[in-house]
């Protein structure tokens, strides 16, 4: 089991799980829809086995990449810990389990669960031909809060596409950001990233812009629903969070990379979706 969270990274877990908690309670609390354990408990099951079959893949599919890599060569495959056939395996088991917990959902989840391996599992194979690999991860993660919305109403609405947004350009963002530890490397094998097309300075201009959007879809919700305090605190946090990992981060000094990508943003969506909940739930 050790071996297997070290092989989904399975701390990165913190930072799309809480935008699914997001969805789960808009959808409680801005429809008539009502709250329910086990829908909340088969909308966590399917975040980590999507995510489980991902990173697995991801490893799986890049395990030739990674042994050629000095920063990624003491991963789990490279390294000798998991066979390829066994994370294969751990994929697909990972696929299966999470399209028959979607069966349990509803309907539009059960058929859109294809669709959503479809985004996550091709993600591994874009770095390949284009640099917008970086956003297709966004766009991964982004279901996170629609696909939490969607467990409740089975219905699609505006406010939770919002926050999709938000997570799209915030992901897209900072994986610019770790990407730039690969820049030469991806030259030099013909992989493709925004680092090695736009070079270090423009990628993070690239990046900040993002950002910047990500704000923007954080604040567009106040406009559809009502939010008290705890809300726009959340927003504060969220936001300087994001300035403060470009302060980290400048083109000549890679040196705080891992920290700007694992700590700050694991904070800023941990801390966000704690405001946002204390909103929704205790506020009102």
């Amino acid at each position: 089991m050790k071996k297997y969270l070290s092989l989904v990274t399975f701390a990165h877990t913190i930072f799309a799980m809480p935008f699914a908690f997001i969805g789960f309670f808009l959808a409680v609390t801005t429809t008539s829809a009502h709250f329910d354990w086990l829908k909340l408990l088969l909308m966590v099951l399917c975040m980590v086995f999507a995510r489980n079959s991902a990173m697995a893949f991801n490893r799986y599919l890049d395990r030739n990449i990674d042994a050629k890599n000095p920063r990624t060569q003491k991963r789990d495959i490279p390294a000798g810990r998991i066979s390829p056939t066994a994370a294969l395996a751990f994929t697909l088991i990972n696929c299966a389990l999470f399209i028959t917990a979607t069966w349990f959902i509803n309907k539009l989840c059960f058929f859109l669960s294809p669709v959503a391996l479809l985004v996550i599992l091709g993600y591994s194979a874009t770095k390949r031909f284009t640099a917008l690999c970086h956003l297709v991860l966004g766009l991964g993660l982004s279901l996170a809060p629609i696909g939490a919305y969607l467990v409740v109403t089975g219905q699609f609405a505006l406010l939770p596409i919002f926050f999709s947004l938000s997570v799209l350009c915030w992901v897209s963002g900072f994986d610019i950001i770790y990407a730039l530890q690969d820049e030469d490397f991806d030259r030099n094998e013909s992989l493709h990233s925004i680092p090695a097309w736009l070079g270090k300075v423009n990628a993070l201009r690239l990046s900040t812009v993002l950002h910047i959007f990500s704000a923007a879809f954080i604040i567009l919700p106040t406009l559809f629903t009502h939010v008290s305090w705890p809300y726009y605190i959340g927003i504060v946090f969220f936001c300087s969070m994001l300035i403060y990992q470009h302060r980290l981060v400048k083109p000549n000094d890679l040196s705080r990379v891992n920290f700007a990508f694992m700590t700050t943003n694991g904070i800023a969506s941990v801390v966000f979706a704690v405001f946002f909940l204390i909103d929704r739930l205790w506020i009102r």
